[in-house]
């Protein structure tokens, strides 16, 4: 037990460090220079001269890289190009707005799409699954920023009941912000529920199809204490790695909602770093989506193993 959990944190360890050479890459084949794009038209040789060789651009990529690297793992998330500030300072209230949010439309999610799903499960193919599956694959179909649309138009626009603008949420006032939010929670609500739905579903009907299921049918238990006591327990492996999978979206697949919302999150945030050509921010914003994706994902193996107990025996 103990070998499997280290192997799955080094194996994470080594996808982080994979992530963050990707990361770096990726902000360095951006069109353009940081320097001209920061100095503007007027920027003279000289100027652009002294800025490259005091932000070590004229450094070879793998040194800037290592330097980065260093850095980050010391804590330094280095200063933002577009005012001069330290990351850590800009990101720090954005990044407790998104894990606010994302929390907000878990506390939703989760319960409402794991009762359904075992409901559907307790009635295949009736009335109830039929309705539950037509809705849940409309919602598959269309994409997020498409959701966030409807519910603008329907909620904010025709009714009036909630506002599509979110500019600064205080979430000590927590009644207030969670009307606030609503509309960003409700979509992003919608575009997890059908995944963890089917997949809970999925994962009982599996389990429910078991030798050991009909003898404790033929022995006269009830439906719901087969499942809540047999089928449920035994299908935690599936369900646990897709609600991991989907809960990663809720922190790091924010960035079109936090975008047409207006939610000054850390999704909104990267995609202003972007226009800015603020490669520290973007960087930075891109490491912590990722590390929250891989950390998940790990917690999700981990429980998988303590759910299953034939995961903690080599074959």
């Amino acid at each position: 037990m103990f070998k499997l959990i280290v192997r799955r944190l080094f194996l994470g360890l080594i996808t982080l460090l994979a992530v963050s050479v990707l990361v770096f890459l990726g902000t360095e084949i951006l069109p353009g220079d940081v320097a001209s794009a920061m100095l503007g038209q007027s920027a003279t040789e000289t100027n652009l001269a002294a800025l490259r060789e005091q932000m070590g651009l004229n450094l070879p990529p793998h040194e800037r890289y290592f330097t980065w690297l260093g850095n980050v793992l010391m804590g330094d998330l280095g200063q933002s190009l577009a005012n001069q500030i330290e990351v850590s300072r800009v990101i720090a209230p954005r990044f407790w707005n998104t894990i606010n949010l994302a929390l907000y439309a878990t506390a939703v999610a989760l319960p409402l799409s794991l009762i359904l799903g075992l409901m559907c499960a307790a009635w295949p193919d009736g009335m109830f699954d039929r309705t539950v599956t037509v809705v849940t694959v409309f919602f598959i179909s269309i994409p997020d920023f498409v959701i966030a649309i409807l519910l603008i138009i329907i909620f904010a626009v025709e009714l009036d009941w909630f506002s599509f603008v979110v500019k600064r949420p205080r979430w000590s006032d927590f009644f207030g912000t969670l009307g606030l939010t609503f509309l960003p929670m409700m979509t992003l609500v919608l575009s997890v529920l059908a995944h963890i739905i089917r997949m809970t579903r999925a994962a009982i009907l599996d389990v429910l199809k078991s030798a050991y299921v009909e003898m404790a049918l033929l022995k006269g238990a009830s439906k719901w204490r087969i499942i809540l006591l047999h089928a449920v327990p035994n299908s935690l492996g599936p369900i646990v790695n897709v609600v991991a999978l989907n809960l990663g979206y809720l922190v790091s697949g924010v960035v079109i909602v936090e975008v047409i919302f207006t939610y000054p999150g850390l999704g909104r945030l990267m995609v202003d770093s972007v226009s800015f050509r603020d490669v520290p921010m973007i960087q930075a914003v891109t490491m912590i989506f990722c590390s929250f994706y891989i950390a998940l994902n790990i917690s999700a193996d981990i429980l998988a193993i303590f759910a299953n107990p034939r995961l903690r025996y080599s074959k």
